[in-house]
C-alpha cells in the first residue's frame, strides 16, 4: 500500500476506535447526571446506588476515550503534517478551545465528583456532576465544529502568498449549517448510545433477579431516553442530510449509487452492482420518494447524479487535471444502510420496552431482557458507520474543495515508518480494548455496592470514599 492508503487506515482505525468511547462517555454523563439529581432530591439510597454504579461504567469509558484522543491529535504531526501546515490557522482554533476549556472543565470537575462523597456539600456535589456532562458536550462541540469546517469550510480568507485559508470570522465556524445539525445529531446519538448502554446493564440483571426495584428504574429512565432519541435522531438526521445536499452533493448521491439526476428519487433497501457508472444495478425493493425526502425534504425533490457532479467538479478545479471528485460507490452505500437498518431497530425496542412498561410486564419478559441486553451492539454498529459514511463520503477532498487528501499527508514520513506505527497501535489499542472490555463486564457484573448499615446515632464519615 501506499503511505496514503496506510495513512487513511491508520486515522481511520484510531477516530472509529476513539468514537466507540466518546458517546457512551457524553450519553452516560448525562444520564448519571439525572440519577443523581433524582437522589439529591428523594434522598433515596437506592437513587445513590444507581448513581454510583453507572458512575463506574462512565469512568471506565472516559478513562480510554481520553487515551484514544490523545494519540488521534498526535497523528495531525505524524502522519498528516502538511494539512496541518495548510489548514491550522484555522482548524486549530476549535482545536485549542476544547482542550483549554472544554477538556479541563471535564477533568476537574470529574475528580471533585468522583472524590466528593460525603465530603462535598450535596448541592456542589451534584453540580459537579452535570459540570461533567456539559464539559463532555462541549468537547464534542468544539471536535465537530473543527470537523463540520473539513465538511464545508466557512469563516475564512485565502492567504495570497500561501493559499492557506487563515481564520476571520469565528462566529461563522459555530453557525456552519454542517456543524449545527452535526452537532445536534452526534448529542441524540450519545444519548441512545448511553440508554442502550444502561438498559443493556439493566436488563442482565432484572433477567438474574438482581436488586429488581431498582434496576427496573434504570431500565425505565433508558427505555424512555432509548425511545424518544430515536425517535429526534431521524428528524435531526433528515435536516443534516439536507444541509449535506447543499454542500456535498457527491455524497448524497453515493448514498444510493445514483449516476444521473434524478426527480424524484427513490430509496432502495439493497442492490447488486451499480457502483459505476456502466454498471447497471438490480435493486431490491425500492421505497419511492424516500431519497428524495431524506435529502431535499421534498417527496419532488431533485438530486444530482454523480456523473454530473463530476463534471462540475472537472470544471471548477481544472488545476487537479482527471481527478474523481465522488467517493466509493460502494462502501458509501452500504455505510449508509448499515447506519439506518440498526437504528430502525434501536426504534423498535424502545417501543417495545415502552409498551412492555405501560403493561407493567417490564421485570417479568424474559424475551425483551434478553434481547435488551444484546441491543447495546446497535449504537456502536450504527455509529461506526456513520462516521465511515461521513469521511468516506468527503473524498477525495480532506478539506471540502480546499485540499485533496493526497495532498495532506506528511512528506517526511516513509509508508514503511506509517505501516510500523499501524501495527504497533493496533496492537496497543487492541490490549487496550480487552482489558477495558474486562473491567467494564467485571464491573456490570458486580452489580451495586451493598448498603452497609450504620449503628444507631452514628452519623455517616464525611471522608472521601476512594472507591473508584
Amino acid at each position: 500500500m501506499s503511505q496514503l492508503d496506510l495513512a487513511r487506515i491508520q486515522f481511520a482505525s484510531t477516530s472509529i476506535y476513539h468514537f466507540l468511547f466518546v458517546p457512551v462517555t457524553i450519553g452516560l454523563g448525562l444520564l448519571v447526571a439525572v440519577l443523581h439529581t433524582r437522589w439529591y432530591r428523594s434522598g433515596d439510597e437506592g437513587m445513590r446506588r444507581l448513581t454510583r454504579f453507572f458512575g463506574g461504567l462512565m469512568l471506565l469509558s472516559i478513562a480510554v476515550g481520553v487515551v484514544t484522543g490523545l494519540v488521534q491529535e498526535f497523528q495531525f504531526g505524524m502522519d498528516w503534517s502538511a494539512y496541518s501546515k495548510f489548514v491550522g490557522d484555522v482548524f486549530g482554533a476549535p482545536l485549542a478551545m476544547e482542550g483549554l476549556a472544554a477538556f479541563f472543565l471535564e477533568s476537574t470537575f470529574l475528580g471533585l465528583w468522583v472524590f466528593g462523597w460525603n465530603v462535598l456539600p450535596r448541592r456542589v456535589h451534584l453540580a459537579s456532576a452535570w459540570a461533567v456532562a456539559l464539559g463532555a458536550c462541549l468537547s464534542a462541540l468544539f471536535i465537530i465544529a473543527a470537523n463540520s469546517w473539513m465538511q464545508n469550510p466557512v469563516g475564512y480568507t485565502t492567504n495570497p502568498t500561501t493559499g492557506a485559508p487563515v481564520l476571520d470570522d469565528i462566529g461563522a465556524v459555530f453557525t456552519n449549517p454542517v456543524f449545527l445539525w452535526a452537532y445536534v445529531h452526534v448529542i441524540v446519538a450519545a444519548l441512545v448510545y448511553g440508554s442502550a448502554v444502561m438498559l443493556a446493564v439493566s436488563a442482565w440483571h432484572l433477567r438474574r433477579g438482581n436488586d429488581v426495584p431498582l434496576f427496573h428504574r434504570s431500565a425505565k429512565l433508558a427505555v424512555w431516553v432509548l425511545l424518544v432519541a430515536s425517535i429526534l435522531q431521524v428528524q435531526v438526521g433528515g435536516r443534516l442530510g439536507m444541509a449535506i445536499t447543499v454542500y456535498q452533493p457527491a455524497k448524497v448521491a453515493a448514498m444510493e449509487a445514483q449516476w444521473t439526476t434524478c426527480q424524484p428519487c427513490s430509496f432502495s433497501i439493497a442492490q447488486i452492482g451499480g457502483w459505476t457508472a456502466d454498471d447497471p444495478p438490480t435493486k431490491i425493493i425500492e421505497i419511492p420518494y424516500l431519497l428524495s425526502i431524506l435529502a431535499t425534504g421534498d417527496p419532488n425533490g431533485q438530486v444530482l447524479g454523480l456523473t454530473p457532479v463530476q463534471q462540475q467538479e472537472s470544471q471548477a478545479h481544472p488545476q487537479y487535471g482527471d481527478q474523481q471528485y465522488y467517493p466509493d460507490v460502494k462502501v458509501q452505500y452500504w455505510s449508509m444502510r448499515a447506519m439506518a437498518y440498526p437504528a430502525g431497530l434501536t426504534m423498535l425496542v424502545g417501543l417495545w420496552g415502552a409498551w412492555l412498561l405501560w403493561r407493567r410486564r417490564l421485570d417479568s419478559s424474559r424475551l425483551f431482557q434478553r434481547v435488551a441486553a444484546w441491543t447495546l451492539v446497535l449504537p456502536f454498529v450504527m455509529g461506526t458507520a456513520g462516521w465511515v459514511l461521513t469521511e468516506n463520503g468527503r473524498q477525495p477532498w480532506i478539506v471540502q474543495g480546499l485540499m485533496l487528501t493526497k495532498n495532506g499527508v506528511s512528506t517526511g514520513v516513509s509508508a514503511t515508518q506509517v505501516a510500523i506505527s499501524l501495527v504497533v497501535f493496533v496492537t496497543l489499542y487492541a490490549v487496550l480494548g480487552i482489558t477495558a472490555f474486562v473491567l467494564m463486564v467485571r464491573h456490570t457484573r458486580a452489580g451495586l455496592e451493598p448498603v452497609v448499615p450504620l449503628p444507631d446515632n452514628v452519623d455517616a464519615p464525611r471522608v472521601p470514599e476512594l472507591t473508584y
